[in-house]
């Protein structure tokens, strides 16, 4: 069956790194780029060798602290569309691998940069994490229990929500452009930036006075008790999400609640007593028996399962959601878009010696033996 995938063709060289630049090169590789990345010759921290996020990407190991190393790294930008780089500002401009010369070399290309407070303003330069920039935007306060600190998320909402998928619109949109004019640009893609448009419902509901900004206070955040989560009998919980009218009379009627007895829905001085109703009901079966309660019904309610249930649920399983790669459970392709496939993650520098044979780099073997370029 012949590969269909959309971004076949797309040519991106990818500076390794953490969190949300590479969330980004693996689910363009995904849909059919060529994503070649320049490892280190030593890892970071956190750094994994079979991460998801490197499936169906090649793997070139670079120093590039040496002239030699900065020189094949330029011509990977030649070849590219697409560069996407996470490191801090300033560092690529002192590797001389800034935007200015290598577009000045490839006036098409696509500078894509991926940092968490921006190329530019006080905190371009400072570290960061995923709960330091949603505490900029106003999302960290939002979240968690009114009576305790904001807990530190996952990084979905920032890294991956703020970050990985503003720097893939911009990537796109930029060659979209290209495509018509052969100029290239920089896309400048910031967690804090992608957060704060992300906020702008909130801002919108705030205007209408439908939203306050006291935690666990809103219809979305836990204030309400038709959207929380409520323990079970075994500890584990079910996810509640009732909003509207008739989602929360069939909830009711499944809890075998009557209507008139829990009182209105949105009626705020009964929500205290109708929290409390809901707990206790929910305390006496266990997650299990209430997830057959509720399989099949529009009651929007649902077990809060462990990331290692997920690929036992009937519905995630129906649709193939987690696929065994090499001992590691691979999240399925996202979007879909007919046929797909999932590539495997390289070992360091597992493509060094071909992706330099393919650029025509002279000297291969002395350039292995002086350990600039390293192949697995």
């Amino acid at each position: 069956m012949a590969d269909a995938r959309p971004l076949l063709g797309l040519k991106i060289v990818e500076f390794a790194g953490i969190g949300p630049a590479p969330y980004a090169g693996q689910l363009l590789a995904d849909l059919g780029a060529d994503v070649r990345v320049i490892d280190r010759p030593t890892r970071g921290e956190i750094g994994v060798a079979h991460s998801v996020d490197r499936r169906g990407k090649r793997s070139i190991v670079i120093n590039l602290k040496a002239p030699e190393g900065k020189a094949i790294a330029g011509q990977l930008a030649c070849w590219a569309d697409v560069l996407i780089e996470g490191n801090r500002p300033g560092v690529m401009e002192r590797l001389g691998l800034g935007p200015e010369p290598l577009m000045a070399k490839n006036p098409a290309l696509i500078y894509a940069r991926m940092t968490g407070w921006g190329q530019g303003g006080p905190r371009a330069q400072q570290a960061g994490h995923d709960i330091n920039y949603l505490s900029l935007t106003g999302a960290l306060h939002a979240m968690g229990d009114a009576d305790r600190p904001p807990p530190p998320p996952l990084n979905l909402v920032g890294d991956f929500g703020g970050g990985s998928m503003f720097l893939i619109m911009g990537i796109l949109s930029a060659l979209y452009v290209a495509r018509s004019t052969g100029k290239g640009q920089v896309v400048d893609a910031a967690i804090v930036d992608g957060v704060n448009s992300m906020m702008g419902m909130f801002h919108g509901l705030h205007a209408a006075d439908n939203w306050g900004p006291e935690r666990q206070s809103n219809w979305l955040d836990g204030g309400v008790p038709y959207y929380r989560c409520y323990r079970c009998a075994d500890g584990r919980f079910m996810a509640v999400g009732a909003i509207e009218a008739k989602f929360f009379a069939e909830m009711l009627a499944l809890l075998e609640i009557s209507a008139d007895d829990f009182g209105a829905q949105h009626s705020t001085s009964l929500h205290k007593g109708q929290m409390a109703r809901l707990e206790s009901v929910f305390a006496k079966k266990s997650m299990a028996d209430w997830a057959d309660v509720f399989a099949g019904s529009d009651a929007c309610v649902t077990p809060v399962l462990t990331y290692e249930e997920v690929a036992s649920d009937p519905h995630m399983a129906a649709r193939a959601a987690l696929t065994d790669v090499q001992g590691i459970k691979h999240p399925a392709v996202a979007p879909r878009m007919g046929a797909t496939q999932l590539g495997t993650p390289p070992l360091d520098g597992a493509d060094s010696v071909a992706i330099l044979n393919e650029l025509g780099v002279a000297g291969v073997e002395a350039l292995l033996a002086s350990g600039i370029v390293r192949q697995a």
